[in-house]
């Protein structure tokens, strides 16, 4: 898969391509408003809907998952419209930048970074604040490593109304996310985290409620507009509202065939036992995981707190240069005091163990007391 040259791309993304999809994107180009790019987009569109295990509409967006976030809030909302936005890191906090953009009113939610939002503060602040249009989460934040689970927050958004909007760009086909179990409203994606795609498609799937308030609301996205997504999506052949970036397309074809022959739900084993050995490695290290909780660890991402005596820049830049291993460190307020490891899309046990090679040596070499061995043997044990 890498080549000869290249480092191990072991960051939150973006993830390496396989070379089955890389080789489809060098097809010749075809009429975007024609029957083969109908055939292909109801095809991807389809599939993608049981990655997200939803029957709701569901449309890509040439964009990245930004786009998508923008989207899911620039459809629903108009000037002074309350959105409560948790914030636990830096994509949590994106939400509540996003709401600002459009004339919204963030109603936030501040979480120590590390932390999950709990269900009953939510309650709480949805009993305090009358009339919230929406709430939104980031099921996983790659910021801080932290897993959000959804079901009882799904349950107290409910209660109170309100529609639940998602973002699961880092964590979509690489965990267990049922979008139509969990009632979500409206669930935003990116190519180039699980799906092992390049960055530049999104991903977005509307609920019938998510379309109620869509409809009644006046101010629009243009760009970004749904009405206008479903709209295209239903002429015959289907199509996209605005210029598609084709090329991506051949490769979200070949992605989402790759996923459903694997399975999904080995696609997500995968990810949980990869993530399981990483945590276990960290462990052995006698390293901290950032979460405050293992339990609530991410599967797509492990966040670990710098050991004393270490420089985050120190370390990377050591695992770059002697072993060609990109990770990644911490960003805004964790900037200088975490590394994170990147372990989603097509990773096997085969990028975690060198990887963990690479942090003991590296470890050792910078002068931190290490047992070499610990890390690997404790993650292989969770292989064997």
């Amino acid at each position: 898969m890498r080549g000869f040259d290249e480092d191990l791309l072991m960051i939150p993304g973006p993830t390496f391509v396989p070379d089955s999809t890389l080789r489809v994107m060098s097809r010749q180009m075809i009429n975007h408003r024609g029957k083969k790019f109908g055939e292909m987009l109801t095809e991807c569109t389809e599939n993608l809907k049981k990655v997200f295990r939803t029957k709701n509409d569901l449309f890509i967006l040439t964009c990245s998952g930004t786009g998508a976030m923008e989207a899911a809030i620039s459809n629903i909302i108009e000037d002074g419209d309350k959105i409560l936005c948790p914030v636990y890191g830096k994509f949590s906090e994106r939400f509540k930048l996003i709401v600002e953009a459009f004339g919204g009113k963030p109603i936030e939610l501040p979480v120590e970074w590390g932390d999950i939002p709990q269900p009953e503060l939510l309650e709480e602040a949805l009993d305090r604040e009358k009339n919230v249009k929406a709430v939104t989460i980031t099921q996983n934040e790659t910021s801080t490593g932290v897993r959000v689970p959804l079901e009882e927050i799904s349950k107290v958004v409910k209660k109170h109304n309100a529609l639940l909007v998602v973002d699961t760009i880092s964590s979509m086909g690489g965990d267990y996310i049922p979008v139509d179990g969990l009632k979500i409203d409206l669930c935003v994606s990116g190519s180039q985290k699980c799906f092992s795609l390049p960055p530049g498609l999104a991903f977005i799937s509307v609920s019938e409620e998510a379309w109620e308030v869509i409809r009644r609301t006046k101010r629009r996205a243009f760009y970004f507009s749904l009405p206008a997504y479903l709209e295209s999506y239903k002429k015959n052949p289907p199509e996209q509202p605005y210029t598609p970036a084709l090329t991506f397309y051949y490769a979200l074809q070949n992605s989402l065939r790759l996923l459903l022959e694997e399975g999904l739900d080995n696609v997500i084993s995968r990810h949980r036992k990869v993530a399981q050995a990483t945590r276990e490695a960290i462990k052995a290290l006698e390293l901290e995981l950032f979460p405050k909780r293992e339990e609530n660890c991410s599967v797509t991402v492990t966040a670990v707190r710098i050991p004393n005596g270490v420089s985050d820049k120190d370390l990377r830049e050591h695992m770059q240069k002697e072993y060609g291993i990109l990770i990644s460190g911490g960003q805004s307020k964790l900037k200088g005091k975490i590394f994170r490891i990147g372990h989603m899309g097509c990773v096997t046990d085969k990028e975690i163990l060198t990887t963990i090679y690479a942090l003991e040596q590296s470890l050792k070499k910078l002068g931190q007391r290490v047992e070499i061995g610990a890390g690997l043997e404790a993650a292989i044990k969770v292989f064997k």
